[in-house]
């Protein structure tokens, strides 16, 4: 995992974990799926990281993919926590450690459910970054 990776996930954990409706409907935030945990909650996936670089210092895009599951009987509770994870995840700190946000821009959402299972909602940001 490269380090503007890891700066900008904890940027974000931090920026989840600020925000007053999200604390207080999750039941945690995890950097994966974890083994055991109550719904709702929010784990990031997979992340895609490229090359951003610019003539005189290294740079990244990270697409980031946050997964709020949910068990509810129907989507609104979910919608309304995804509302809420990218309003956090667009308010990340402009300052990480070692990289500075160029830009940051919400790409997707998608909501999906198996029939047996949980809701899961996906907010996907697009997180341009660039070494100080």
């Amino acid at each position: 995992m490269s380090d503007a990776l890891l700066a900008v996930q904890a940027a974000a954990v931090t920026a989840l974990g600020a925000h007053p409706v999200l604390t207080a409907q999750l039941t945690g935030i995890y950097d994966g799926p974890p083994p055991r945990a109550r719904f709702p909650y929010a784990a990031f996936g997979d992340a895609l990281v490229s090359d951003w670089s610019v003539k005189d210092r290294p740079g990244r895009e990270i697409r980031l993919a946050l997964t709020i599951w949910d068990d509810g009987e129907s989507a609104a509770r979910l919608h309304e926590l995804m509302g809420h994870g990218e309003d956090a995840l667009a308010a990340i700190a402009r300052d990480l450690d070692g990289w500075r946000v160029a830009s940051n821009v919400f790409v997707r959402s998608l909501m999906a459910r198996d029939p047996a299972g949980p809701w899961a909602g996906l907010v996907e940001q697009r997180i341009r970054v660039l070494a100080n």
